[in-house]
């Protein structure tokens, strides 16, 4: 098993992010390569709780026009995204 800094890049915290914790979700960007039980045990021991469940997901990179190289296309990278639901009572804080 790799270690949790080369399975876990950073936690996401956007609105729809904060909403999911209220339900014990918790999302995370994740390193490529990296699947489900090596995110299950690196959040178990990262931050000491029990993980019911692990979802992933890719998001594709969005297609960007660089206006300095005469207008070439080029896509952004592509984020992995975990979404990670606790067992009842868990709680994770990011404070």
């Amino acid at each position: 098993m790799k270690p949790a800094p080369q399975v876990i890049a950073r936690p996401v915290l956007t609105e729809k992010a904060t909403g999911l914790a209220v339900l014990g979700k918790y999302v995370f960007e994740i390193k490529p390569g990296a699947d489900r039980a090596q995110v299950k045990t690196a959040i178990e021991a990262t931050f000491k709780v029990s993980v019911e469940k692990v979802n992933i997901l890719i998001r594709k990179g969005k297609v960007r026009r660089s206006r300095l190289s005469g207008g070439s296309v080029y896509r952004e990278t592509e984020q992995h995204r975990a979404i990670v639901t606790l067992k009842k009572g868990d709680v994770i804080s990011f404070a």
